[in-house]
C-alpha cells in the first residue's frame, strides 16, 4: 500500500501522524507543502486546508486521525 503524508514544518498533527505510522511499521513518502507548490495546489483541489493530509491507495484525509491510521493495520 502506498502512503503519502503531506506536511509542513512545525506541525504538531503532522508529527503525531508520522510517529503513529512509524509505530505501526508503515513506510511512507513525505511531501513538504511549503517546498512543493504543485503538491499544495493538488491538496487544495481535494478540498483540504490543513496539514497533514494523508493519501493512501484507497483513501485520503486531513489532520491527525488515529482511527484512520489504525484502520491501515
Amino acid at each position: 500500500m502506498s502512503i503519502t503524508v503531506y506536511t509542513k514544518p512545525g506541525c504538531v498533527q503532522c508529527d503525531a501522524t508520522k510517529r503513529t505510522l512509524n509505530k505501526l511499521g508503515f513506510a511512507y513518502d513525505l511531501v513538504d507543502l511549503t517546498e512543493d507548490r504543485v503538491a499544495l495546489e493538488s491538496i487544495k483541489a481535494l478540498g483540504y486546508a490543513q496539514a497533514p493530509v494523508v493519501v493512501t491507495s484507497e483513501d485520503h484525509w486531513s489532520g491527525y486521525r488515529p482511527d484512520k491510521l489504525k484502520e491501515l493495520a
